[in-house]
């Protein structure tokens, strides 16, 4: 069985997150979608909140499951026996952040990174910008999967 981790904050989950999840599911059999709890990070729901939106959206799709973890993201992989860690791109910045990252996962585990470039259409969307729309009061409904309930 073909198994990725779709890691990050998804604070909130978006249309892009969304995209890399259904295009990772032509190739791999299994995709999990790993809630990284990050310290450092102000979120805007917390842990528990954000794993629940993103279960309750993919209830019925059996191939997706959706974890929370606090650990190295290689060490998440080994929990729950990923072979691949699927990330999403949408700049050249992130590129390089990926792209290192990447090759420190392969040296230290031997898990492969597979990048998926983001549509033209949602490159300007990101987590960053619609957890500020939704402080400012502001409808995001545009910018998330359709049906998803925030």
């Amino acid at each position: 069985m073909r198994r990725a981790i779709f890691p990050g904050t998804f604070d909130p989950f978006t249309i892009g997150h969304s995209s890399v999840v259904t295009r990772a599911l032509t190739f791999m059999d299994e995709v999990i979608i790993g809630i990284g709890i990050n310290e450092n990070k102000n979120t805007y729901f917390p842990i528990e909140k954000r794993v629940e939106i993103i279960q309750k959206f993919y209830r019925n799709e059996p191939r997706i499951k959706v974890y929370s973890y606090d650990c190295l993201t290689i060490d998440f992989a080994r929990q729950v026996d990923a072979q691949f860690i699927v990330r999403g791109i949408r700049t050249v910045k992130d590129f390089e952040y990926e792209e290192t990252i990447a090759d420190i996962n392969r040296k230290l585990a031997g898990i492969e990174t597979i990048l998926l470039f983001t549509e033209p259409e949602l490159t300007c969307i990101s987590s960053t910008t619609v957890r500020e729309l939704l402080q400012f009061g502001k409808d995001i409904s545009q910018f998330i999967p359709e049906g998803m309930d925030i």
